[in-house]
């Protein structure tokens, strides 16, 4: 948001995943809809503002120490890839929402059509 970090893609990213599991949510205050890449194919620029807050060792979520943008997420499972807050890109993407995950811990007031109802028993 402030511009302190940028970053260049120079390859291929992956259709967009929203993932609604119960972290993501509150790390966006939504759900996470993010792409990814191979590391190597990502260049950062201002890499000395960006901070990780690691909750477990299976997850890191790379944030702007600036202004404290949401921009990445890392499994630690998958060291090799890398994924981007979709909402990060500049128009056009080029890109298109393809899955959504952990759809049971989506927040009740997000109602979408072509995810399955969720049961609140």
């Amino acid at each position: 948001m402030c511009g302190a970090i940028r970053y260049a893609v120079t390859g291929p990213l992956r259709d967009v995943f929203n993932c609604h599991c119960h972290r993501c949510r509150r790390w966006t205050g939504h759900h996470m809809a993010a792409t990814s890449l191979a590391v190597g194919d990502l260049r950062v620029e201002g890499e000395e503002l960006l901070e990780w807050y690691r909750p477990d060792e299976h997850a890191a979520y790379g944030f702007c120490r600036a202004c404290g943008s949401s921009l990445f997420w890392q499994a630690s499972d998958s060291p090799e890839r890398r994924s981007i807050c979709a909402g990060t890109l500049d128009p056009p993407t080029h890109l298109t929402t393809v899955e959504a995950w952990w759809v049971s811990e989506a927040s009740d007031y997000h109602v979408r059509p072509d995810l399955p109802e969720r049961r609140t028993e």
